[in-house]
């Protein structure tokens, strides 16, 4: 099994709005600016994400996008699901039955086992997920207890200034 783009994305997307002040949504062209690619294509995971009600969306003149609930609140399973649907890794097809046809019911029984056994795993895999939050997950790749406040919609000169300010505090 292997994730699509559009997971990496959509990741990439709600860190940068678990790091910009909710009172301030960042702005479609920014979200652009720093993923590049198709404008289309953001558009379309961006929509994913709100249908999943992990992003808020906000119009206007100071419009843009925000986290619909705490980052403590969003799992990665959460980003999974909104953008892959729901992870079945092993898509019986029926071709069991077809090869061992003259097998049954022993076919049958081998179909049922194997499906359990990536059921199982499927589980396994969704719980570990499930436990992983994007602030935890943040919180251990900067290693400090506080995620930094970026406003990512300032001027690249604004925003070096401030994560230098972040970066040494981190220390």
């Amino acid at each position: 099994m292997q994730l699509t783009r559009a997971f990496e994305q959509a990741t990439c997307i709600i860190v940068l709005l678990a790091t910009q002040d909710p009172e301030h949504p960042i702005s479609s062209e920014v979200i652009h600016h720093r993923l590049g690619g198709s404008q289309t294509y953001l558009r379309k995971i961006i929509r994913r994400l709100v249908v999943a009600g992990l992003v808020k969306s906000a119009s206007g003149n100071s419009g843009g996008f925000t986290l619909a609930r705490p980052s403590s609140e969003v799992s990665i399973y959460d980003v999974v699901l909104a953008t892959e649907g729901q992870i079945k890794s092993y898509p019986d097809s029926g071709k069991l039955d077809t090869v061992f046809n003259d097998f049954q019911p022993v076919a049958k029984q081998g179909t049922l086992i194997i499906n359990a056994a990536f059921h199982k795993a499927d589980m396994l895999w969704a719980n570990e997920l499930k436990k992983q939050t994007v602030s935890a997950l943040i919180i251990e790749t900067i290693g400090h207890e506080a995620i930094p406040v970026i406003d990512w919609n300032q001027s690249a000169e604004q925003r070096e200034m401030l994560i230098q300010k972040v970066i040494k505090n981190l220390k």
